[in-house]
């Protein structure tokens, strides 16, 4: 475990490196680092899949780039695209892995002013074990779907929660299991929109 712990880590902090460099103000159109937010979670009922046979747990760090294509809406209202990428640990089973997530293309919809924000996004994870006591997600790659609302309440400030949903989608075969997970995050963000 220690071995593909120290793998995620590399590729997300060259991930971060890479997201680092579009650190600064941008405008629609232009690559920017977006937010910072550390995430915590709680396995809930199945509304997707099969139901899980274990209680989960996960906390993460994760960031956002806001993509170049955004347009708006009119009302101060905005229709964007942004990049996710987290990395943390999933507890269940009484045993803790790793968990590395890349949401390419995340879609926003939100006040231009950030006071309100839905997104919705699709991509992949990368457990280090993918065995949590008696239950098992088939592999190390997971396909990752997000469904969320933000909210900035002071400043640079926020909170968020985010309901996240991992899945083989029967890649490894029909005995897998995933977790869907509910997630509340403080945020901060680097560009501001006031």
């Amino acid at each position: 475990m220690r071995k593909h712990m120290h793998v995620m880590v590399i590729a997300l902090t060259s991930v971060m490196a890479v997201l680092a460099g579009f650190v600064g103000a941008a405008r629609a159109g232009e690559f920017a680092f977006e937010s910072l937010r550390i995430r915590g979670g709680v396995s809930g009922g199945s509304p997707l899949g099969k139901e899980r046979q274990n209680d989960f747990n996960q906390i993460d760090l994760a960031a956002t780039v806001r993509l170049p294509w955004e347009k708006e809406l009119g009302g101060g209202w905005i229709l964007g695209t942004r990049m996710l990428a987290s990395l943390g640990a999933l507890r269940g089973g009484d045993e803790t892995n790793g968990v590395m997530t890349v949401v390419p293309l995340d879609i926003v919809v939100g006040r231009k002013d950030g006071l309100v924000a839905i997104d919705m996004g699709g991509g992949g994870a990368l457990l280090s074990d993918s065995k949590f006591g008696r239950q098992n997600f088939g592999g190390p790659f997971q396909f990752v779907w997000t469904f969320g609302i933000t909210s900035r309440v002071a400043g640079p400030l926020g909170i968020g929660y985010h309901f996240q949903h991992y899945s083989d989608a029967t890649l490894y075969g029909q005995d897998s299991r995933g977790v869907d997970l509910h997630l509340v995050e403080l945020i901060y963000w680097f560009d501001r929109r006031d």
